[in-house]
């Protein structure tokens, strides 16, 4: 009996290749769970006046519809602690914990104000980014 044909083998590399195959499915949950959502008509920038727009919304471990309602939340809070050009560095929305926004300079003028913000709880994390207009 050769070795291809012993059944210690065959067993053997059956119980390899699907430990193996097991790993790899394994590790498809946490690409999956990072995903871009959709934001071209909801929800819309609640800021009335010169307006604004949200322009980006990537969510991890967290459904699109609860980074819609974070995104309007995280405005509101922004605004309350300064208004258009305020912030919630540090803060908690949601129970997410903000870290610093960030602000590109090179993107700011007198009429608008540019912004990525990054927000997490835990293995869950939204992140976005939005235009506040001043004109």
């Amino acid at each position: 009996m050769t070795l291809a044909r012993s059944p210690r083998f065959v067993t053997a590399l059956a119980v390899s290749t699907g430990l193996a195959f097991a790993s790899l499915v394994g590790a498809q949950p946490s690409v999956a769970a990072t995903k871009a959502c959709n934001i071209q008509k909801s929800p819309k920038y609640p800021h009335g006046g010169a307006g604004g727009y949200f322009t980006t919304l990537t969510v991890t471990n967290v459904s699109c519809a609860t980074g819609k309602k974070f995104i309007v939340a995280y405005y509101r809070c922004r605004v309350k602690n300064g208004g258009g050009k305020g912030t919630c560095n540090g803060r908690t929305v949601m129970g997410f914990k903000c870290g610093k926004e960030s602000r590109p300079s090179a993107s700011q003028s007198d009429e608008q104000l540019n912004a990525r913000v990054t927000c997490k709880r835990g293995s869950k994390k939204i992140v976005h980014t939005y235009q506040h207009n001043f004109r």
